[in-house]
């Protein structure tokens, strides 16, 4: 099942990924290639997104919370034809010989899903594809749309085995099956549909860039990652299938300290929203066109004269770094915009962005550490049911190096 309606809807399925020994190969010589800014240190990160999942386990239960790797196990523990053409696909982009499809054919389920998403045969610990580190930002690989499922296409070729083995995993999967045949998935890689522009733009749309933003309106930026073209093409085909009525292009600049809307707001309440006061609110090198299915186009010069015409006039908008400089560049660089929401009031932010932290207590909101929302709820049932109005930060010293937050690294499937 699949449904999301909104950005803040009650959270109920979550598809997130754990940091895997792939990361630790990454070298400064290639960690730009690889699309990080700096290397890591494994272990804590692994720590810290073990808290990261362990709040998101406290709040919806952990049978809730899924891994991705165990969908790709469960997917492969089943020969079919589509086993085989993602072994044949990934052998063919990693320019590896033939002779490796039957190899990595006759491994069993576990072993496949660790090789193809790590890279390494852990069993004589040969290294066959380079790692896909950004694996943890499962918000990227897909999207619900309602009760669609948008499969993206990533711009970078780093990218590109995430998006085989998440491209197999929806179409394979036995808790996926209902979307395939009742066609609602929607393949931004299928070439038929999604073809490049006469002009030979491609198409290319990365989850961040794509919002269930309201009931009816779907924001979609147009980015360093997701093109104008790529745009087009989706919303002609949700206004042909009906999803909804207004798609809405979020246009910012071309740029890595922004490479997805997603990096510059977020939407916590039902009229809260933090995010990146000069592009977001001052309409700084940015603009937005709404685009509804009876043809009509609407324009505004900024995000928030979209929000206030066409969503709400009341939506308040807390700034990351409390609008001040140096404070809002630093803590928008560190991800203080890039929040998820539980349920409405309640999302999750790092704990390194002070002066936003200090922005949300002006605002009416609570600071709580995830340790202690940890225990709270190992204590008291009823308290994430209970808790309002409260941003919940976790540890980040090594997560927020890979340029990515809490909104980045889970993909909701199931919103109430």
């Amino acid at each position: 099942m699949i449904q999301v309606s909104s950005e803040i809807g009650p959270l109920k399925k979550v598809i997130v990924h754990k940091p895997d020994i792939g990361i630790q190969r990454i070298s400064p010589k290639r960690a730009e290639e690889l699309l990080f800014d700096d290397i890591v240190y494994y272990p804590k990160m692994v720590e810290e997104h073990n808290v990261f999942t362990q709040v998101l386990e406290s709040a919806i239960a952990k049978e809730n919370v899924i891994r991705i790797e165990d969908l790709l196990k469960e997917s492969l523990a089943t020969d079919s034809p589509l086993k085989r053409e993602l072994i044949t696909k990934v052998v063919f982009e990693e320019e590896l010989p033939k002779s490796l499809i039957d190899t990595l054919a006759n491994k069993d389920a576990e072993s496949l899903a660790s090789v193809l998403i790590t890279g390494i045969d852990t069993s004589n610990q040969h290294v066959l594809f380079d790692p896909i580190p950004n694996f943890i930002f499962t918000r990227d690989i897909a999207v619900s749309i309602k009760d669609h499922l948008l499969i993206t296409k990533a711009a970078k070729t780093a990218r590109q085995r995430e998006n085989l083995i998440t491209r197999y995993i929806f179409h394979a999967h036995p808790m996926f099956k209902n979307l395939v045949s009742e066609h609602k998935i929607i393949n931004l890689n299928n070439l038929e549909a999604f073809p490049p522009s006469p002009n030979g733009e491609k198409v290319s749309i990365e989850g961040g860039d794509v919002m269930m933003f309201h009931n009816d309106f779907l924001l979609v930026g147009c980015s360093e990652r997701s093109t104008s073209h790529g745009f087009d093409l989706l919303k002609e085909r949700i206004f042909k299938d009906k999803v909804l009525n207004h798609v809405v292009k979020i246009i910012i600049p071309n740029d890595r300290s922004c490479m997805h809307i997603d990096t510059l707001f977020t939407r916590i309440d039902q009229l809260d929203i933090v995010c990146y006061k000069p592009i977001v609110y001052d309409g700084l090198s940015s603009n937005v066109e709404v685009h509804s299915s009876d043809g009509s186009i609407r324009t505004y010069s900024s995000v928030k004269d979209f929000i206030h015409a066409e969503i709400d006039e009341k939506m308040n908008f807390i700034f990351s770094g409390d609008g001040v400089s140096p404070f809002q560049e630093r803590e928008q660089w560190t991800d203080g915009c890039n929040l998820v929401a539980l349920k409405p009031g309640i999302a999750l932010s790092y704990e390194r962005n002070p002066k936003t932290l200090a922005a949300f207590e002006q605002n009416g909101y609570s600071i709580m550490e995830a340790k202690d929302f940890i225990h709270e709820c190992t204590n008291d049932a009823q308290f994430f049911e209970h808790l309002q109005k409260t941003i919940i930060t976790l540890p980040s010293s090594e997560l927020s190096r890979a340029r990515g937050g809490s909104h980045c690294m889970t993909c909701p499937i199931v919103r109430s």
